[in-house]
């Protein structure tokens, strides 16, 4: 029978289906069904710099300043003033206490006094591990991509002194060069990666001439730039790496682990197809190694990474004119009306 055990930044998992950070994590009923099911770890939903700041707001002059800036964050996110980082500490110590697969924290914070501070804190809990969501919308022309990476390394490092247990790192695929920037991070010790995090864009309702903030879950066609990057890292970098977006089924865990993915975070599939969606996916794994005649997840982990690929061009922009040289077979499948 196949073993599915793995690691994860130094932490033994049995299997390599993560809980991605999400409010899934703060329903004990839920976590009861997921751990039941098999998930082997849980990263807590994220501690926002929103909810920091919010707390801080409570001094007369900060409320004064940030007044504008509190009345938006309590229109769009009404339970943020009930749920600032004192309670959520509180819950996390909680979960940990709860549970017996590992707790990771997430943290996303702004300024970087808030990630050194609550990145202690969150350590405090008894966490075994700390994400740090790297998450940057610039609203400045003037602010240039060399000084926001600059910026982002610092906080890595930061961190990385301030706490003893493990740190990944969530970034986005929205850099100049991605794999130059994951590079530089692992270079500061991060250990691990999480390919990606995810964009909640505002879309403008028509009739209320306002923006709103529509939630969707992920597609599985989102896995395919996380697939991408994870090949073109495997056994290029220390850090461990996680792909996160799209990961559906017990095929696309596979895929990820073909790749050279250590490990894989699920979400949308637990929203779309409740905690029991767990256990399919590993016995899905399970049986294909098992046809396959692969013992461990490392006898097939990172098989079609880059490096261990013998077509140099598989991860490289010229595959796109194999494609358009197949187009006509696209075009008899959905012919034009």
């Amino acid at each position: 029978m196949a073993k599915l055990s793995t690691s994860y930044m130094g932490i033994p998992l049995k299997n390599p289906l993560i809980l991605g950070a999400c409010n899934l994590s703060s329903k004990p009923e839920t976590i009861k069904q997921l751990e039941e099911a098999g998930i082997a770890a849980i990263v807590y939903k994220s501690l926002f710099e929103e909810q920091i700041q919010l707390e801080n707001l409570q001094l007369y002059e900060d409320l004064t300043e940030y007044e504008e800036r509190h009345a938006e964050m309590t229109r769009l996110f009404p339970n943020l003033e009930h749920a600032g980082p004192k309670e959520h500490l509180v819950n996390l110590k909680k979960l940990k206490e709860q549970v017996n697969i590992p707790v990771i924290a997430s943290l996303n914070a702004i300024y970087e006094v808030s990630w050194i501070d609550y990145a202690e804190q969150l350590a405090k809990t008894g966490v075994d591990a700390l994400e740090i969501n790297l998450y940057s919308v610039p609203g400045y022309f003037e602010v240039n991509g060399t000084s926001i990476e600059e910026k982002q390394l610092e906080v890595v490092k930061a961190i990385k002194h301030a706490v003893k247990i493990p740190v990944s790192v969530k970034i986005s695929p929205f850099y100049t060069n991605t794999l130059n920037f994951i590079k530089k991070v692992d270079e500061t010790g991060a250990d691990g990666f999480v390919l990606f995090n995810r964009f909640f864009q505002p879309d403008v309702d028509i009739t209320k001439e306002e923006f709103h903030y529509p939630w969707e879950l992920t597609n599985e066609k989102d896995r395919m730039l996380s697939l991408r990057y994870g090949g073109l890292l495997y056994d290029n970098i220390e850090g461990d790496i996680c792909l996160s977006r799209g990961i559906y089924t017990g095929e696309d865990v596979i895929r990820a682990l073909l790749v050279g993915a250590n490990v894989v975070q699920v979400v949308s599939t637990i929203y779309k197809n409740q905690p029991k969606v767990v256990g399919e996916i590993l016995d899905t794994l399970s049986k294909w190694m098992d046809s396959k005649n692969y013992a461990t997840l490392d006898d097939f982990r990172g098989k079609l990474s880059r490096k261990n690929l013998k077509d140099p061009f598989a991860y490289k922009r010229a595959q796109y004119v194999d494609i358009l040289a197949k187009s006509e077979v696209i075009f008899k499948k959905y012919p034009m009306v």
